[in-house]
Order: structure tokens, then sequence, then C-alpha cells
């Protein structure tokens, strides 16, 4: 079986912030690639930009990250994760394969501070990183 190829892009959702990263064209590394913001309450902004991203990268494939409570019922970001996937399908055509998110920003923060990166740069990128573990665990996962 031949493994598939294209960029794969990986996003960490957020009701004022959505991560975004994307893979190499052979399904490696994931790199995160830009911070979406957006006001939490009209979608139509982030939706664009992300489908700009994925045309101007010729993205093949999307997961995103499943924000759901740590004692696994659905939260009110997962309510809001779905339709925005939902949504980011019907425009780009690819539909979204889901990754259990949880601990992902904090596991993003514990790296960056062991990095010594200041705190000002991590609330720039936290988002960022976060999209990229769920895409590189994904990857991984595939191999």
């Amino acid at each position: 079986m031949v493994a598939p190829k294209g960029r794969v892009m990986g996003i960490d959702f957020g009701t004022r912030h959505i991560g975004v990263a994307l893979s190499d064209q052979l399904r490696i590394i994931a790199t995160g690639y830009e911070t979406v913001n957006w006001n939490g309450e009209d979608p139509e902004w982030a939706l664009n930009r992300i489908c700009e991203i994925i045309r101007d990268n010729e993205v093949k494939a999307i997961v995103m990250g499943k924000p759901s409570r740590t004692d696994g019922t659905k939260s009110e970001t997962e309510v809001k994760a779905e339709a925005f996937g939902a949504e980011l399908e019907a425009r780009s055509g690819i539909t979204p394969e889901w990754k259990d998110e949880r601990f992902t920003t904090v596991i993003a923060s514990r790296y960056m501070h062991e990095c010594n990166i200041k705190s000002k740069k991590q609330k720039k990128v936290i988002d960022q990183v976060a999209a990229e573990i769920i895409l590189q665990e994904y990857l991984d996962s595939k191999r």
C-alpha cells in the first residue's frame, strides 16, 4: 500500500483563537503555521482564512482537536467546534478527523516554559503549538 501524500492540517479550536499547524508533503513533521484570531461569535472570517490556508498549501486532510471535558462529557466549546468542523467540511470538501485534545494546551505551555519562551511570546503561539501537538500525534499514529 502506498502511503498518502499531501499536507495535513491540524486545528486547535478555541472560541477566541484557532491554532493551525501543517504537515510536510510526506506527512512526517508537523509545524505550527498560524493563530487565527476571531471574536468567537461569527466564524465567517475564521472559516474564510482557514479555507484560504487550505487552498494555498494544498491541504488534503484535516485533523481537529475535540475539546471534550476531562470527564468525557460534551462541552459547549466542543459543540461549537463540531459546528465549525461541519461548516469547514462544507466549504473545503474535506471531512475533518477528530482527535481528543484534552491537555494539549497544558502540554504546549509546559513545553514552551521548558524552552524558556517568555509568557508574552507564549500567548501569541500557544494555540499553534497545541495544533502542532494534535497534528504530530495524529501523523505518528498513522505510521
